[in-house]
């Protein structure tokens, strides 16, 4: 019953097919939305792409084009992680994250992730890439489309482990 635009700003989400909007950088961290550049700039260094952002010819006024087709796949996928944390959401949902991250973009989203948990932002991490897993507290696996095994990570992990070792 909460209205979806007084929802929104506590939620930062990931799309699986996450896309940019025509505009500015500054714009699609600011979701399009008023542009307060102090939380445009802390987002982009949550997200570990303030320096990246500042290399490009034109900054943060840089013009994405429709769908960020003007950076590569991973400078969208982290430009979309820093609207995501914009002005620090209680829930972030990230779906894939890592999906088109080079090495480099990986370690920034594993940093993200343990900023995150400091401000005790609730994040929901969906992956099939184990190498994010390092920074969860808890795992949730699902096999077949069902609910395979769920609690703190390192029991989780144990259960996987010891199953593999029965096949």
């Amino acid at each position: 019953t909460w209205p979806a635009e007084e929802l929104g700003p506590h939620i930062g989400y990931i799309p699986q097919d996450m896309g940019l909007f025509a505009g500015s950088i500054a714009e699609n961290i600011a979701r399009l939305g008023e542009v307060d550049t102090e939380k445009v700039i802390e987002a982009a260094k949550m997200a570990g792409i303030h320096e990246m952002i500042l290399r490009l010819p034109g900054g943060y006024d840089t013009q994405v084009g429709e769908g960020g087709l003007a950076l590569s796949g991973g400078q969208r996928q982290r430009i979309a992680l820093a609207r995501a944390l914009f002005g620090l959401p209680r829930i972030v949902v990230l779906d894939e994250p890592n999906a088109s991250l080079d090495g480099e973009g990986e370690q920034a989203l594993l940093r993200s992730l343990l900023a995150l948990k400091k401000e005790k932002i609730t994040t929901i991490l969906i992956t099939h890439k184990v190498s994010l897993v390092s920074a969860v507290d808890k795992l949730l696996v699902i096999q077949d489309g069902s609910l395979a095994d769920f609690g703190p990570r390192e029991a989780v992990l144990f259960r996987l482990a010891q199953k593999q070792k029965q096949k």
